[in-house]
């Protein structure tokens, strides 16, 4: 329904043990049904790991550092991510701006493909951990000139923004030009979150590794409420006027424009405060850093693809959101079209903000056992209906007195439902991220509504989904009863 729906499930569902600081992923006894981990020549094993950063360089007397004693660390990754959210939540707020431009749905569909690269990431993901300067630092080899290049990028593109937008000259939207900006502009985001990933494993000592974790998930939360709910909330002229100024003017307070140089000035500074002031960690063992070369870790990477299990779940994980696409992609421009405001609509995520805090403290007590995709497979017929449910609410919007506006109780109905498909949502994530926490850990309008396209999509969506649950929902049950050979690849020297 808003922009969150589809950047929490398809950008940031991406990284293993993403929730491993709530999920105690210290050494400990396996869990029942857990696997035995003993063997080290296989990939993932000790041996091949990128080091952790440890107390000392091999030195076990010292004595754990505090989470204190590394707080600058963990506030300049909270402030990293932060600025990696800041891409996402524009990027999610100009097809709410290109909706109100009645922009065709298929021209929407068309920029969707700025999203893509988060999810493709993998495909350069070895090029960036390969190469580096090693003076400089492997992680900021790439982080550094990735976020000048942002900034820079950012600065030109307040220049161009307008003219793109049709705002200048009265024109519609340049949406390929638009959509060829933004993906370029989502490709560096997804550059700097890899820098950034690897970074923060050696940054932080062993011990406080999980904090990463933490930082990710609240930084980059934040990052997209400051780039998508606040800048829509601000460039917004009826909520300026009606709750921020004393006297109504045609503009907001800020326009993309302003939004867009304000940030790549903070880029461009931050950035270069970084590569003078944080140096990289000099206490991790270089050698179990190393790689065997950009072509070696290609190698690697498709070996480990073709792997039966790894090639069975990416299947299954890339086909199980079909039933969700009318519902996460549409609904919330469908309620654009039928007049509810963007910027109400983009504030609606305020009041999920401690929801979505909570959510995955109180789902991972379930997803914490030997079976974390049993919670996948459960969640997964309420999320479908709620599709369901959201095709309802669409159709029943135009019928809804609002002159002056919508009333409260169809915002308190709207926020209900957004509420219950949080649920939903962050049980399947949380499940995923918990499945793949425990493999690491065990490696190591009008009053007569046509039938338009968005209902059909949304019965047929919701129908294939349910076909999936019925008849693979089952195979990937049966994923988790596999034993670690399978998830391991073996080095071809």
């Amino acid at each position: 329904m808003s922009p969150t729906i589809s950047h929490k499930d398809n950008s940031r569902q991406r990284r293993p043990g993403t929730f491993n600081h709530s999920l105690d992923m210290k050494s400990g006894p396996l869990l029942p049904g857990g696997w035995d981990d003993s063997h080290q020549e296989l990939v993932g094993g000790e041996g091949d790991k990128e080091a952790l950063r440890d107390t000392g360089t091999g030195d076990f007397s010292k004595a754990p550092r505090s989470c204190r004693a590394e707080l600058s660390s963990i506030l300049l990754l909270l402030f990293l991510y932060v600025l990696q959210g800041i891409p996402l939540g524009l990027a999610g707020s100009i097809p709410l701006i290109l909706q109100s431009k009645n922009v065709s749905y298929t021209d929407q569909a068309f920029f969707s493909f700025v999203f893509w690269p988060f999810s493709l990431k993998l495909l350069w993901a070895p090029l960036v951990d390969a190469v580096y300067f090693r003076n400089f630092g492997r992680r900021k080899s790439w982080l550094v000139p990735t976020q000048y290049i942002l900034g820079l990028f950012m600065i030109y593109l307040s220049t161009q923004v307008d003219r793109l937008l049709g705002n200048t000259d009265g024109r519609t939207p340049d949406v390929i030009a638009l959509t060829v900006t933004f993906f370029l502009f989502e490709f560096l985001a997804a550059t700097q979150d890899i820098a950034v990933d690897g970074w923060a494993l050696t940054m932080l000592s062993r011990e406080n590794v999980g904090y990463a974790s933490t930082c990710n998930s609240v930084g980059q939360t934040a990052g997209y409420f400051l780039g998508n709910v606040l800048f829509l909330a601000l460039e917004s002229a009826d909520f300026c006027n009606k709750y921020l100024r004393f006297q109504p003017q045609p503009r907001g307070i800020v326009t993309l424009s302003d939004f867009l140089f304000f940030w790549g000035t903070v880029f461009l500074i931050t950035t270069t405060l970084v590569a003078l002031l944080k140096k990289e960690n000099k206490e991790v063992s270089v050698g179990k850093e190393e790689t065997q070369g950009i072509t070696d870790t290609y190698k690697l990477l498709f070996a480990i693809i073709k792997m039966p299990a790894v090639l069975t779940f990416c299947l299954l994980i890339l086909t199980a959101k079909i039933g969700f696409s009318a519902a996460d992609a549409v609904t919330g421009l469908k309620l654009v079209e039928e007049g509810v405001p963007k910027e109400h609509l983009a504030l609606l995520a305020v009041p999920m903000v401690p929801l979505q805090i909570i959510l995955p403290l109180i789902i991972s007590k379930y997803t914490a056992g030997p079976q974390p995709l049993n919670i996948f497979y459960k969640a997964m017929p309420y999320r479908l209906l709620l599709g369901l449910e959201y095709a309802l609410l669409v159709w029943w919007t135009p019928k809804v007195e609002h002159q002056g506006g919508f009333p409260m109780y169809y915002y308190i109905i709207v926020l209900l439902s957004y509420a219950l498909h949080q649920v939903t949502l962050y049980s399947m994530y949380v499940s995923i991220m918990a499945f793949n926490a425990k493999l690491c850990k065990k490696l190591g309008g009008s009053c007569v509504t046509a039938l338009d396209g968005y209902y059909v999509e949304s019965i047929i969506c919701v129908f294939i989904g349910f076909g999936w649950w019925f008849f693979l929902g089952p195979k990937l049950k049966k994923l988790q009863d596999e034993g670690p050979s399978s998830w391991k690849c073996k080095r071809s020297n």
